[in-house]
Protein backbone atom coordinates (compact mmCIF):
# COMPACT_ATOMS: atom_id res chain seq x y z
CA UNK A 1 0.00 0.00 0.00
CA UNK A 2 0.99 3.84 -0.43
CA UNK A 3 0.00 6.87 0.72
CA UNK A 4 -1.57 8.95 -1.94
CA UNK A 5 -1.45 12.78 -1.16
CA UNK A 6 0.48 14.83 1.90
CA UNK A 7 3.13 15.03 3.92
CA UNK A 8 4.30 11.18 3.22
CA UNK A 9 2.99 11.38 -0.40
CA UNK A 10 4.24 8.27 -2.56
CA UNK A 11 5.48 6.71 0.62
CA UNK A 12 5.37 2.81 0.23
CA UNK A 13 4.26 0.77 3.88
CA UNK A 14 4.55 -2.89 3.61
CA UNK A 15 2.27 -4.88 6.36
CA UNK A 16 2.97 -8.18 7.48
CA UNK A 17 1.72 -10.38 5.16
CA UNK A 18 0.21 -12.81 8.32
CA UNK A 19 -2.15 -10.12 9.70
CA UNK A 20 -5.93 -10.88 8.80
CA UNK A 21 -6.83 -7.81 6.73
CA UNK A 22 -7.98 -6.66 2.98
CA UNK A 23 -6.26 -2.87 2.37
CA UNK A 24 -8.44 -0.55 0.57
CA UNK A 25 -7.19 -0.45 -3.14
CA UNK A 26 -5.18 2.37 -3.95
CA UNK A 27 -7.67 3.53 -6.44
CA UNK A 28 -10.54 3.47 -4.12
CA UNK A 29 -8.87 4.57 -1.37
CA UNK A 30 -7.67 8.23 -3.95
CA UNK A 31 -11.06 7.92 -5.23
CA UNK A 32 -12.68 8.16 -1.45
CA UNK A 33 -10.18 11.00 -0.75
CA UNK A 34 -11.49 13.13 -3.82
CA UNK A 35 -14.73 13.30 -2.20
CA UNK A 36 -13.38 14.07 0.71
CA UNK A 37 -11.42 16.80 -0.10
CA UNK A 38 -14.79 18.89 -1.65
CA UNK A 39 -15.94 18.97 2.09
CA UNK A 40 -13.17 18.86 5.00
CA UNK A 41 -10.04 20.56 5.56
CA UNK A 42 -8.05 17.34 7.11
CA UNK A 43 -6.43 19.45 9.22
CA UNK A 44 -9.64 20.46 11.17
CA UNK A 45 -11.25 17.13 11.06
CA UNK A 46 -11.44 14.09 13.90
CA UNK A 47 -11.12 10.89 12.52
CA UNK A 48 -12.15 7.22 13.86
CA UNK A 49 -11.04 4.21 11.81
CA UNK A 50 -13.31 1.27 12.62
CA UNK A 51 -12.15 -2.01 11.50
CA UNK A 52 -8.68 -0.20 10.72
CA UNK A 53 -6.42 -3.28 9.44
CA UNK A 54 -3.43 -2.11 8.36
CA UNK A 55 -4.22 1.63 9.44
CA UNK A 56 -4.09 2.93 5.66
CA UNK A 57 -7.44 4.76 5.88
CA UNK A 58 -5.64 6.65 9.23
CA UNK A 59 -1.90 6.85 7.58
CA UNK A 60 -3.95 8.75 4.55
CA UNK A 61 -5.50 11.57 6.89
CA UNK A 62 -2.91 12.01 9.02
CA UNK A 63 -0.26 12.51 5.65
CA UNK A 64 -2.96 14.93 4.75
CA UNK A 65 -2.87 17.01 8.44
CA UNK A 66 -5.21 14.90 10.32
CA UNK A 67 -3.77 15.47 14.12
CA UNK A 68 -7.45 13.58 15.92
CA UNK A 69 -7.33 9.96 14.96
CA UNK A 70 -8.39 7.08 16.41
CA UNK A 71 -7.84 3.78 15.15
CA UNK A 72 -10.30 0.74 16.59
CA UNK A 73 -9.43 -3.28 15.41
CA UNK A 74 -9.31 -6.93 17.30
CA UNK A 75 -6.17 -8.25 16.01
CA UNK A 76 -3.08 -7.62 18.65
CA UNK A 77 -0.79 -7.60 15.34
CA UNK A 78 -2.78 -5.06 13.56
CA UNK A 79 -2.50 -2.59 16.43
CA UNK A 80 0.82 -3.00 16.49
CA UNK A 81 1.65 -2.73 13.14
CA UNK A 82 -0.68 0.85 13.42
CA UNK A 83 1.21 1.81 16.30
CA UNK A 84 4.33 0.99 14.80
CA UNK A 85 3.94 3.13 11.36
CA UNK A 86 2.57 5.54 13.31
CA UNK A 87 5.58 6.65 15.58
CA UNK A 88 8.11 5.99 12.75
CA UNK A 89 5.85 8.82 10.43
CA UNK A 90 5.03 10.92 13.71
CA UNK A 91 1.19 10.88 13.06
CA UNK A 92 0.28 10.30 16.74
CA UNK A 93 -2.40 7.97 15.70
CA UNK A 94 -4.07 6.19 18.87
CA UNK A 95 -5.10 3.04 19.02
CA UNK A 96 -7.73 0.61 20.65
CA UNK A 97 -7.59 -2.89 20.28
CA UNK A 98 -10.95 -4.14 21.25
CA UNK A 99 -14.29 -5.50 19.28
CA UNK A 100 -15.63 -2.79 16.73
CA UNK A 101 -19.01 -3.13 18.38
CA UNK A 102 -18.38 -3.13 21.59
CA UNK A 103 -16.60 0.00 20.90
CA UNK A 104 -19.45 1.32 19.49
CA UNK A 105 -21.81 0.70 22.18
CA UNK A 106 -19.28 2.42 24.94
CA UNK A 107 -17.47 5.20 23.49
CA UNK A 108 -18.29 8.77 23.99
CA UNK A 109 -15.76 9.75 21.31
CA UNK A 110 -16.93 12.16 18.61
CA UNK A 111 -15.50 12.66 14.78
CA UNK A 112 -16.03 14.47 11.56
CA UNK A 113 -15.08 11.21 9.71
CA UNK A 114 -15.84 7.87 10.78
CA UNK A 115 -14.84 4.98 8.08
CA UNK A 116 -15.97 1.16 8.79
CA UNK A 117 -14.12 -1.33 6.34
CA UNK A 118 -15.26 -4.36 8.25
CA UNK A 119 -14.44 -8.17 6.68
CA UNK A 120 -17.15 -8.53 3.50
CA UNK A 121 -18.55 -11.82 5.05
CA UNK A 122 -20.21 -9.76 7.80
CA UNK A 123 -23.79 -9.99 7.51
CA UNK A 124 -26.30 -7.72 6.47
CA UNK A 125 -27.49 -7.54 9.87
CA UNK A 126 -24.24 -6.85 11.56
CA UNK A 127 -23.33 -4.05 8.52
CA UNK A 128 -26.33 -2.46 9.79
CA UNK A 129 -25.20 -2.49 13.63
CA UNK A 130 -22.64 -0.07 12.53
CA UNK A 131 -24.81 3.34 11.41
CA UNK A 132 -27.58 2.35 14.03
CA UNK A 133 -25.09 2.28 16.84
CA UNK A 134 -23.12 5.32 15.62
CA UNK A 135 -26.32 7.20 14.98
CA UNK A 136 -28.23 6.34 18.58
CA UNK A 137 -25.04 7.41 20.16
CA UNK A 138 -24.42 10.02 18.25
CA UNK A 139 -20.52 9.68 17.44
CA UNK A 140 -21.04 12.47 14.42
CA UNK A 141 -20.03 16.03 14.69
CA UNK A 142 -22.09 18.40 13.19
CA UNK A 143 -21.86 17.65 9.21
CA UNK A 144 -20.19 14.53 10.02
CA UNK A 145 -20.28 11.26 7.96
CA UNK A 146 -19.96 7.86 8.41
CA UNK A 147 -18.57 5.86 5.15
CA UNK A 148 -18.96 2.04 5.12
CA UNK A 149 -16.59 0.12 2.35
CA UNK A 150 -18.03 -2.94 1.59
CA UNK A 151 -18.19 -5.64 -1.47
CA UNK A 152 -20.39 -4.31 -4.15
CA UNK A 153 -22.73 -7.25 -3.47
CA UNK A 154 -23.95 -5.73 -0.26
CA UNK A 155 -26.66 -3.34 -0.68
CA UNK A 156 -26.85 -0.63 2.23
CA UNK A 157 -29.27 1.34 0.34
CA UNK A 158 -32.16 0.78 2.42
CA UNK A 159 -30.60 1.57 5.81
CA UNK A 160 -31.40 4.12 8.26
CA UNK A 161 -29.22 7.48 7.40
CA UNK A 162 -28.07 6.61 4.17
CA UNK A 163 -26.88 9.12 1.85
CA UNK A 164 -25.11 7.85 -1.21
CA UNK A 165 -23.07 5.06 -2.66
CA UNK A 166 -20.01 5.36 -4.85
CA UNK A 167 -18.00 1.79 -6.51
CA UNK A 168 -15.06 1.15 -7.56
CA UNK A 169 -14.03 -2.46 -9.17
CA UNK A 170 -15.30 -4.96 -6.45
CA UNK A 171 -15.96 -2.38 -3.85
CA UNK A 172 -18.82 0.06 -2.74
CA UNK A 173 -18.47 3.20 -0.16
CA UNK A 174 -21.75 3.92 1.51
CA UNK A 175 -22.27 7.26 3.11
CA UNK A 176 -24.38 7.91 5.94
CA UNK A 177 -25.32 11.23 7.76
CA UNK A 178 -27.39 12.83 9.78
CA UNK A 179 -29.55 14.40 7.48
CA UNK A 180 -29.23 12.92 4.15
CA UNK A 181 -30.07 13.95 0.41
Amino acid sequence: MRIISGKHKGKRIIAPKKLPVRPTTDMAKESLFNILNNSYYFEDIALIDLFAGTGNISFEFASRGTTDLVAVDLDYGCIKFIDKISKELNFGISTIKGDVFGFLKKSTLKADVIFADPPYDLSLEDFSKIPELVFKNQMLLEDGVLIIEHSKHMKLSKLEHFSTQRGYGGSTFSFFESTPN
